[in-house]
């Protein structure tokens, strides 16, 4: 690892981590801060989401949630703090290496006595650090607004807990997923709609696997994976699903590093 290279990446990312960690901060505040309304009226709103078609509940991850206790409500708002997380770690792993192609800096880069390897390690923890300081932000920012809304609600731990540590791994994956299609690219000018195509197709998939009742769609996304519905309902992983996303995070990695040494830099003419 180089820890110039490092320094530079993580000081890069750094507005965009403090940007989307207070979002998501603010996002959990707002949400979880109706929850005592929300749980106050829940048979009402029961019977009013009985009314609803099941294809909008579907889309909300709300089919089979009681949304007036703490972990089904959470889960409710958890799919929202998803969506933002995915977001956030495509557009990281999309930028990681195209960003100094799109800026024509690649050449002065790689003319440094450093090899390609310990540049793409330098530029992967720097996004990996990142996106740890966010997903602590999601940790505090849950537990603390948990504990300051729930009440006198007494609610069962484990859930939550599986929710929260399922963050790292999908982080994880929408980085070396975005990081191995950004080398298959020949050359990213924006990495937003890359990213925002990335994160809501895989939400897109998740639904309509739901309402197709279409199993084959869960193997494709990670929202599948890491569904806070199922995570709720059984205290417990889909651990096949779970190691299905374990083995694209490592094969997504290793083809990026395969594909970067071997891949034809542009240079400044």
């Amino acid at each position: 690892m180089s820890i110039n290279v490092f320094r530079q990446e993580f000081k890069m990312n750094s507005k965009s981590v403090a940007t989307w960690s207070v979002a998501i901060a603010v996002l959990i505040l707002v949400y979880m801060a109706l929850f005592p309304s929300v749980a106050k009226d829940a048979e009402l709103l029961n019977e009013m989401m009985a009314n609803f078609p099941e294809a909008l509940l579907t889309a909300f991850g709300l089919n089979g949630i009681n949304l007036s206790t703490v972990p089904g409500y959470y889960s409710f708002v958890f799919l929202f703090v998803q969506i933002c997380l995915a977001i956030q770690a495509a557009n990281y792993g999309f930028s990681l290496v195209s960003i100094e192609e799109r800026e024509w800096t690649a050449d002065f880069l790689l003319s440094k006595p450093i090899g390609r390897t310990q540049i793409l390690t330098s530029k992967l923890l720097a996004a990996l650090s990142g996106l740890t300081l966010t997903n602590a932000v999601v940790w505090i920012s849950s537990l603390g607004c948990i504990e300051m809304f729930k009440g006198t609600r007494t609610y069962e731990t484990k859930p939550l807990l599986l929710m929260l540590a399922s963050v790292a791994i999908f982080q994880l994956f929408f980085l070396s997923v975005g990081l191995v299609v950004s080398l298959l690219v020949k050359r990213i000018r924006s990495v937003t709609p890359y990213s925002m195509a990335l994160a809501f197709g895989m939400y897109v998939l998740s639904v309509f696997g739901d309402m197709l009742g279409e199993n084959t769609l869960e193997k494709i996304t990670p929202f599948k994976h890491f569904e806070p519905r199922y995570i709720v309902q059984h205290g417990a992983y889909d651990l096949p699903l779970v190691l299905f996303s374990v083995s694209v995070i490592v094969i997504s990695l290793v083809s990026s590093y395969m594909l970067y040494t071997r891949r034809d830099i542009p240079a400044m003419a």
